[in-house]
């Protein structure tokens, strides 16, 4: 299935470089591994597209809405890091 979200320029171009290859969204859609990420490039000063498009195979998927490693007071001083890896 082909799953298509917008992604801001700055970050539209870390992916296109490579560098970046994980992507965090609100877990409001369907997804599965072999399904079609396209990141289409939304410029929020233009509020428009600006016709670039990336297409990537989705390979891992983690549904999350709790982590228990951590105290409530950890979460909050802190946040969450997502790191992608080769």
């Amino acid at each position: 299935m082909d799953i298509r979200k917008k992604i801001w320029p700055e970050f539209f171009e870390i992916v296109a470089s490579g560098k970046k290859r994980f992507e965090i969204r609100l877990d409001d859609f369907s997804v599965k591994e072999g399904d079609v990420l396209i990141l289409e490039e939304w410029d929020p000063k233009t509020k428009d597209y600006t016709g670039r498009k990336i297409r990537k195979k989705i390979s891992y998927v983690l549904h999350t809405q709790n982590l228990y490693f951590w105290t409530d007071e950890e979460i909050q001083d802190h946040g969450f890091v997502v790191m992608g890896f080769e």
